[in-house]
C-alpha cells in the first residue's frame, strides 16, 4: 500500500513536522519505507510518501494517543485530496 499526501507553500515548521511524521512512521510496524520529498518544479510542493505493508499497518500508525498527538496539526495542512493507494489487482471493486 502506498501513501502520498501533498503539501504546499511548506515553511519550516511544516517541513519539521512532516519529518517528525517520517521518523515517526519509521519506527511503525508494517511500515517499509518513508519519504519527504520536494518537486522539481514546483519547490514549495512536497510529499510526504510512505510505502506499508498492508492497509491495516497504515491505519494503525494512524491510531493511538501519539499518533493523535503529533499527526492532525500537520496533516491538516495537507492537500486536500485522496492520499491511499493499492495495487489495482488487490481492490476489490
Amino acid at each position: 500500500m502506498l501513501a502520498i499526501s501533498r503539501f504546499s507553500k511548506v515553511d519550516e515548521e511544516l517541513a519539521r513536522g512532516l519529518q517528525s511524521i517520517a521518523e515517526f512512521w519509521r519506527s511503525r510496524p508494517g511500515c517499509l519505507d518513508v519519504e519527504v520529498v520536494a518537486n522539481l518544479d514546483a519547490p514549495d510542493l512536497w510529499a510526504l510518501v510512505s510505502r506499508w505493508r498492508d492497509v491495516g499497518s497504515y491505519r494503525r500508525a494512524l491510531s493511538g494517543n501519539e499518533a493523535k498527538l503529533l499527526l492532525p496539526p500537520i496533516l491538516i495542512r495537507a492537500i486536500d485530496e485522496p492520499s491511499a493507494y493499492l495495487d489495482p489487482q488487490e481492490l476489490h471493486l
